[in-house]
């Protein structure tokens, strides 16, 4: 199990559930050192003093807060765990919502809570069992690092888990963000819509960083003196280029079906969209143009049809012609034999 990062319990009403907070996630990133490029030395950052100049040690630096340019007021450790605060030491539970109300751009940090002692077992088992049951999230406030904080506890394969949430006021609104109003056809939308059909998962578990894997295979080919990689070949975005929105589409949904083995229909091309004056007339001409071709398009199926069924008729009297002849030969051929025996 990793190290605790904090030991406390969960307040649940009445009931008290000892537990120790760890991590959630693992950091495989690659990190990298500031280095002398001469000489490879390692280049360290040293805490200074602004007003002697000295470099201090960590036990030598404290907290302070500024109220001016000439005024700090120091404050220790010791003073801030004597605050008065009922989340010191527990995450209490205050709200039970539907996970659907809580919106994820609050969510930040994630903790699985371990139970802490033999004690704990039994409460924390259900703490669990409500949640599952109820479908349910809990709201709590907990106060760590020096300030109080709101979390959020979920159940994941059957540990209780807590996500750090910033509070309200800590969101920045979107309104000024959000491009003007603009006109969309809906079949834009239907084709978009269509997009994500085919580009839906059930599962994301298998995304990785191709970035990590595309580094770490640098960092080997450098430190064997092999040749370096070569760099992946791709197209530079053009910018400020206006394309067609339903063209872009086509061609997205037709390569989303070739990515998955599925046979497309037919090729789109991205092509630059030219602005065309809109008029009246030219807004009823193809109105008019798609009802007469209706009509062409009925009127040469009705005459098919027609031609269809005529010569049908006509070759049925044919046939039954044909059949009157070879009646009346065999019977003269009859008589004709009758004739000559007698």
């Amino acid at each position: 199990m990793p190290r605790p990062l904090w030991t406390g319990a969960i307040s649940f009403g009445l009931v008290t559930i000892p537990v120790k907070v760890v991590s959630a996630t693992q950091d495989h990133s690659i990190h990298f050192r500031q280095v002398h490029l001469e000489d490879l030395g390692r280049v360290r950052t040293r805490k200074v003093c602004e007003l002697d100049g000295e470099a201090l040690s960590q036990d030598e630096i404290g907290k302070g807060y500024e109220l001016s340019k000439e005024q700090t007021v120091p404050i220790t450790d010791e003073e801030l765990d004597r605050i008065p605060l009922p989340t010191a030491k527990a995450i209490e539970i205050v709200a039970f919502v539907d996970a659907d109300s809580v919106d994820p751009i609050r969510i930040s940090d994630s903790y699985y809570l371990a139970i802490d002692g033999k004690v704990a077992e039994k409460p924390y088992t259900l703490l669990r069992r409500a949640l599952e049951r109820s479908d349910k999230v809990a709201v709590a406030k907990f106060a760590w690092h020096n300030r109080e904080r709101l979390g959020l506890l979920r159940v994941r394969e059957g540990a209780i888990v807590l996500h750090s949430m910033r509070w309200p006021d800590e969101i920045r609104s979107p309104e000024s963000l959000a491009p003007r109003q603009v006109e969309l056809d809906d079949d834009e939308i239907e084709r978009a819509v269509q997009l994500t059909d085919t580009m839906a998962l059930d599962s994301i578990s298998g995304f990785r960083d191709t970035y990590r894997d595309a580094l770490e295979e640098l960092l080997t080919a450098k430190s064997e003196g092999k040749e370096l990689p070569e760099p992946a070949e791709g197209e530079e975005p053009e910018e400020g280029k206006v394309v067609d929105l339903m063209a872009a589409l086509n061609a997205s949904v037709e390569a989303a079906k070739e990515s998955r083995g599925e046979r497309g229909g037919g090729e789109a091309t991205v092509h630059e969209m030219r602005p065309r004056k809109k008029t009246a007339s030219k807004k009823a001409a193809p109105s008019g143009r798609t009802t007469t071709g209706r009509r062409t398009g009925a009127s040469k199926k009705t005459t098919g049809r027609q031609a269809g069924a005529g010569k049908t008729a006509g070759t049925k009297k044919t046939a039954a012609a044909k059949r009157t002849t070879a009646k009346k030969t065999a019977g003269t051929q009859r008589t004709a034999r009758k004739r000559s025996a007698s």
